[in-house]
């Protein structure tokens, strides 16, 4: 369960992140709201699965998974350019995710 949590938690990462950059310095109310709530559930789900798993790995996974999709997020929308380059160091990055989930012993 804590690595279920920790996954969706880093989801609600990059929620809160592309609401952050949407609020304009948090000047407009509904990506404000949206980036508040985002926040507060990420960072709680983050410590919920730091209560069974090393908090290297998940901090790690919890920014992984947050920056990854952010990213990917942002190539969709036309927000940020796409390349081949960001692509192959997306997969890098989901490839490390995995990575430290094989190789952790806590939470299973």
């Amino acid at each position: 369960m804590p690595w279920v949590v920790l996954i969706i938690s880093g989801v609600l990462e990059a929620v809160w992140a592309t609401a952050l950059g949407r609020s304009e310095g948090l000047s407009k109310p509904v990506p404000t709201t949206v980036f508040a709530a985002a926040l507060l559930a990420s960072m709680g789900g983050l410590a919920y699965a730091m209560r069974d798993l090393p908090t290297g790995t998940a901090y790690a996974v919890w920014v992984g998974v947050g920056a990854s999709l952010t990213v990917i997020y942002g190539m969709a929308t036309g927000a940020e350019t796409a390349s081949v380059a960001k692509m192959l160091l997306i997969a890098g990055l989901v490839g490390c995710i995995i990575g430290l989930k094989l190789v952790s012993d806590g939470g299973h």
